[in-house]
Parts: structure tokens; sequence; C-alpha cells
């Protein structure tokens, strides 16, 4: 493909994608740059294809690389919040958070589950009613106190709390059947 075509399909897609994937972009990280970032390693890496044409649905593919980059980004963040998330069975204690934490060497199986957590907490993230996920994503992920988090939206602490522990709930109940789903 002629570069001038390339740059112009581009250009395009940047034009009609740009605004729609930062609006689905923005709600899931801490900030503005945070988003900015995500974007712009969605646009290297959309430039970076050879092939640019060949992609069937454009719009997919953008959208399945952002939520990819957003989760790369949330693996990133500390995950010692997610120390709730401990299950017993008979060969022990089962930790989200230790899973979480192996490095890429624990091999294929492990990388493969890691994912699999990610996606599904993620999921589960969006299931949540607007308020009750931006106050578990600000508390554990960006590392905000839910007394910050109360100032902030003119709320009571006791209404952040409430929804904290509505969000908790939600979330232990859905990786708690990723659990058993992966077990059986």
């Amino acid at each position: 493909m002629p570069q001038k075509e390339k740059e112009s399909i581009i250009s395009q897609t940047v034009s009609k994608y740009g605004g729609k994937l930062m609006s689905y972009i923005r709600p899931k990280v801490k900030n503005t740059e945070d988003a900015e970032d995500i974007l712009q390693e969605v646009w290297y890496q959309f430039s970076s294809i050879t092939n640019i044409s060949e992609i069937v649905n454009v719009g997919g593919w953008l959208y399945r690389v952002t939520a990819n980059k957003i989760t790369d980004k949330y693996r990133k963040k500390k995950t010692e919040n997610l120390e709730d998330f401990v299950y017993e069975d008979e060969d022990g204690s089962f930790s989200i958070k230790d899973i979480l934490l192996l490095d890429e060497s624990a091999g294929p199986e492990v990388k493969m589950f890691q994912d699999e957590i990610w996606k599904k907490l993620f999921e589960a993230l969006d299931e949540l009613p607007e308020k009750q996920r931006l106050v578990y994503v600000e508390n554990e992920l960006n590392d905000r106190t839910l007394q910050e988090i109360a100032d902030e939206q003119g709320e009571n602490i006791k209404t952040i709390i409430s929804r904290k522990n509505y969000a908790v709930k939600h979330l232990r109940n859905r990786l708690r059947k990723l659990y058993e789903d992966l077990n059986s």
C-alpha cells in the first residue's frame, strides 16, 4: 500500500474514532492524561500495522485494542487491594492477588488465567451502577481515600462506604463464580 493511502486511512480513522475512543477510555482511568496516553498508544499500534487496509472491522479492532490498553494500565497499578478476594479450598487458600502478581515466566496457563481474571473483573465493574463503580475504582485502583471521594462528590462518608461495600459484594460474587468455573 502506498504511504499516502495509508496516511489517508489513518487520518480518516483518527477523525472518525478519536472522540468516541476518548469517551470510552476516560471514565475507566484516573485522569485525562492517562486517557490521552492510552489513546496515543492505540494510535501508535494502529499506525504500525503494515496492511492497515486489510482490517475488516476497524472500529471493533480499535475498541478491542483500547480495552487491552486500559487493562494493561490497571495491571501496572498496585494490586494489594485485591487481598479481599481469597478463597479456601481443599488445597489451602486461593488468592486472586497472588495469581495477578505472578510474572510471565510462570507459564502460559497462568498468563491465560490472569487475562481471564482481569477480563472478568472489568466486566463485573461495568455491571455496577456508575456511582458504585466510581467509588470502587477511585479507592481501590487509584488509591484515593473514601473521605477524599466523599469530599469531592459532596456526599456523606457513610454513603460512599455503602457504595463501596455494594461494589465489593458484587465483585466477590462474580470472582467467586470465576474461581468455581476455573476449578470445575
